[in-house]
This record gives C-alpha cells, sequence and structure tokens, in this order.
C-alpha cells in the first residue's frame, strides 16, 4: 500500500471480485484516518501513531460503496489491529468486523501476548447477539488434525499446527468462534494462502473466523489465486449470506456553484439580467403583502438558487487520473504472469513463470514512477499559468497537490485521554464540548493605558 498507485490497483481487484469489506495488512500507513479513492472507495487505516514512525505494519479495510453507507463506527487499535462495525438487515444485530496482522511465530512471547491481550480487550467491548468476525494475517498454522479444538476447526487445514496456531485455537475457544478455512472441503491450491519466497512451500496462515452462533452465515471460504497485487499472499474471499442494510444520516445538503464563471464579462450580465428578471417578477407577490417572512425568504431563496443553477451550474469535483493506460496494460500483463505461475505443472515451468513475473512487476513499477513523474511535470506547468494569470486560489490548490496533500483526509475526531472517536454520536458530543469549554469563558481583564500604569507604580 505504500508504493505509489498501490491502492489503485488493490481496488480494481476489489471491483473485479465484487468484495464488499476486503481487509488488508501490512500497509505501512503511518497513523490513522481515512481516505476516499477516486473510484469512490473509501479507506481506513491505523498504523504507528508516532510522526517518525518506521512504514512498517499496519491494517486497512477498503469498503465498497454499499459498506460506506452501512458504516456506523470504527476504531484503530494500533498498527496491528482495526475494527468496524456495519448495521445490518436484521434488526438490533450488527457486523463487527477485525481485522488483524499477528505477529509472526519467530516473535518473543511478550510480543504475541501483547497482541491477544488487545485482541481480547476489543473483543470484550462487542456484544454477543451481534455477528463478529476476526479476519486477516494471523501467521498461524492450524493444520488438519482438531484433536481438543471439534468447537474451533474442522479438519480441512493445511499443513501441522505451529505455535501461534494454538494460540489462535485457544483464543476462538474462548470466544466461541469457528475458524472458517478448516471447515470448507476445498483443493490444496485453495487452501494455501501464503507462498515462501522461495516459491515452494506454502502455508494456510491467513484465515477468516466467525462467532459460532453465526456459523450457518458463512457459506464459503476458498483463496483466490488470480486476483493480484504483487504480494506473496493470495486473497482469501468469504461468502456471508448476511446483508448490509443503509444507515440513515443526517447530510448536509450545501450546494456549491461555479461562481468562477462570474470572471467572464458575458456571464456576469447574463447572471446579473436574469436576477433582474426574477426579481421583478417576485417584487409584484412581496407588495401584495400576503407572505409571512419565512415565505419571503423561500421565494427569495427559490430565486438565487434557481439563477445559479442555471446560468453557473453546479460544482464538479474530480480528481485526475494520473495513471496512463500504458501501465493499466502492464498491469493486466503482470497478472497473466501470476496466472502462469498458478498453473505451472513443473518446478522448472514454475521458476521460469517467476521469473517472468518479477520482470513484469519490475515494468509496472517502472511505469507508474515514469506516470507520476509527468503528472507532477503537468502540475508544474499549471501552476505556472496560473500564477500568470493571477489564479491564486489554482495555485495553491495545485500547491497542495505538488505537496502531496492531494488525498481528501479525514481523520477522526478524539477525546481528551487521546482515543479516537468513530461514531456519529460521540464526535457531536465532543463538538459540543470542545465549544462550550471554548466559549464559555469569563471575559478579559480591562488593559490599562500606559498612563495608569505611570501613575499606579508611582
Amino acid at each position: 500500500m505504500f508504493e505509489a498507485n498501490k491502492a489503485a490497483q488493490i481496488a480494481r481487484e476489489r471491483r473485479a471480485y465484487n468484495i464488499t469489506v476486503l481487509g488488508l495488512c501490512e500497509t505501512r500507513w503511518t497513523q490513522s484516518g481515512q481516505v476516499r479513492l477516486n473510484t469512490g472507495e473509501m479507506i481506513l487505516y491505523s498504523g504507528h501513531e508516532e510522526e517518525d514512525a518506521h512504514h512498517t505494519e499496519g491494517v486497512a479495510f477498503m469498503l465498497s460503496h454499499e459498506a460506506q453507507n452501512a458504516l456506523i463506527s470504527w476504531e484503530a487499535a494500533g498498527p496491528r489491529i482495526i475494527y468496524a462495525s456495519f448495521k445490518t438487515k436484521k434488526e438490533n444485530i450488527k457486523l463487527n468486523i477485525i481485522q488483524c496482522y499477528a505477529p509472526t511465530n519467530d516473535k518473543d512471547e511478550e510480543t504475541k501476548e501483547d497482541f491477544y491481550n488487545k485482541l481480547q480487550t476489543l473483543c470484550d467491548k462487542l456484544k454477543e447477539k451481534d455477528m463478529t468476525i476476526l479476519m486477516g494475517d494471523l501467521n498461524a498454522k492450524i493444520g488438519s488434525d482438531n484433536s481438543g479444538y471439534e468447537e474451533v476447526m474442522g479438519r480441512q487445514g493445511l499443513g501441522k499446527m505451529n505455535e501461534n496456531g494454538e494460540m489462535l485455537a485457544d483464543f476462538c475457544a474462548f470466544n466461541n468462534m469457528i475458524i472458517g478455512g478448516s471447515v470448507f472441503p476445498h483443493r490444496r491450491i485453495h487452501k494455501a494462502t501464503w507462498v515462501s519466497p522461495d516459491h515452494r512451500t506454502e502455508n494456510q496462515i491467513d484465515h477468516i473466523c466467525i462467532g459460532r452462533k453465526f456459523r450457518r452465515s458463512m457459506q464459503d471460504v476458498r483463496v483466490q489465486r488470480g486476483a493480484d497485487a504483487a504480494s506473496d499472499h493470495h486473497l482469501v474471499l468469504a461468502r456471508m449470506k448476511m446483508k448490509l442494510k443503509k444507515r440513515e444520516v443526517k447530510r448536509s445538503t450545501r450546494t456549491q456553484y461555479n461562481v468562477d464563471f462570474l470572471k467572464d464579462r458575458l456571464t456576469t450580465e447574463t447572471f446579473r439580467l436574469t436576477v433582474r428578471n426574477k426579481y421583478e417578477a417576485l417584487q409584484d407577490l412581496l407588495d401584495e403583502g400576503n407572505m409571512d417572512i419565512d415565505t419571503q425568504w423561500q421565494q427569495i431563496k427559490e430565486m438565487w438558487t434557481s439563477t445559479c443553477s442555471e446560468v453557473l451550474g453546479k460544482k464538479k469535483y474530480q480528481q485526475k487520473d494520473w495513471i496512463s493506460a500504458d501501465t493499466l496494460n502492464k498491469v493486466q500483463v503482470r497478472k497473466e504472469k501470476k496466472g502462469a505461475i498458478n498453473n505451472s505443472r513443473t518446478r522448472a515451468a514454475k521458476a521460469t513463470a517467476q521469473e517472468e513475473y518479477t520482470e513484469a512487476n519490475r515494468a509496472v513499477k517502472n511505469s507508474v514512477k515514469t506516470d507520476k513523474a509527468n503528472f507532477i511535470e503537468d502540475l508544474a506547468k499549471e501552476a505556472e499559468d496560473a500564477s500568470a494569470q493571477g489564479n491564486m486560489k489554482q495555485l495553491y490548490e495545485i500547491t497542495r497537490k505538488l505537496a502531496g496533500k492531494y488525498k481528501r483526509t479525514d481523520r477522526p475526531i478524539k477525546d481528551k485521554n487521546g482515543n479516537v472517536l468513530t461514531s456519529d454520536e460521540d464526535q457531536l458530543k465532543r463538538r459540543r464540548e470542545h465549544f462550550e469549554e471554548l466559549l464559555n469563558r469569563p471575559p478579559p481583564r480591562t488593559l490599562q493605558t500606559s498612563h495608569q500604569l505611570k501613575k499606579f507604580s508611582r
């Protein structure tokens, strides 16, 4: 995710597989917040909160339009855990999804215990009546032997259980959860989620778990090897029976118009003439005196808004897509090369296909760098033209883009203790509390003049 255009490539795969909520690991984004992509997807991300933190770890959700409309709240719990809650069509039942990036098996015990303690603290906050899904790169091999864990997992796991697998199974047993990938029978290639750097060893370390109460809502869990984002992990896809419901939110109805068109003399005259004609027609109704003050205001407001809509038109915000068609073609070629790796029958053919895939991935990265350089050069030319024309507003907008702030980022509000508030109710309450403290202050003291100060000093 930290690479240029990686988010756009992942968004294309999300649309290709029609995924409602896509969990991401190793995003390597710092701090926490949300970003809306040009294509409409929203990314909720959580990483290291330090300003100078290294770009390591990190988890995120990529939400479709349906998921965005159903989103109730979300919480960032560090670089390894993020949580989101959604409204469902089942009355009084919410869908809680926890995305994790667990420590690897060779990490020390303290790091692992700290991760599962944070995860347990989050699960304790959730209600048992709601559907809870735990998913992500849990770095846990669960194996096919479910002795002692019959209520937690099936016999369709891959490999042999390791220490991380035991910790995951114990966690699921304590929270009444089932490991979905171990329940549904599939071929080995549709179970392995990670391929080692030597391209030989395959393991099942990415999992999707669900509460035992809602086990029948999970219809299938399967690895989709066709998805490509230049990662050594395969896409793990779960098909759920639960449907999300659009949440009723009061949104601002404010409309912005293309006021820049008023710089044109002909447009200004047209606007002025239209307002004059509508006001003269409205003046006759106002002179009759049959309308109260609220009705008069509505009539005048309608006159102005209709004139702006007819003459100026509504303002549209469109972010220029700087990815060229040539780069998109190279991304498609890279995806075909990955298909060749998956379809290789011999070890030699797989090694050859892997070399071709590496070369195709290198070509994509170089093409993306070239596109971004061209995009920045075009923005610089636009800035020069805006400066020459005296259009300071456009110049400042381009400057913000060149500074790397062209993404629209909305960071969640925090309470006095620094905890993130993501629900609308908590945010409104915190805003009200902030302005009450800010505005309800005693009046300042009357400043004494220099003459009075001198007289007092004597």
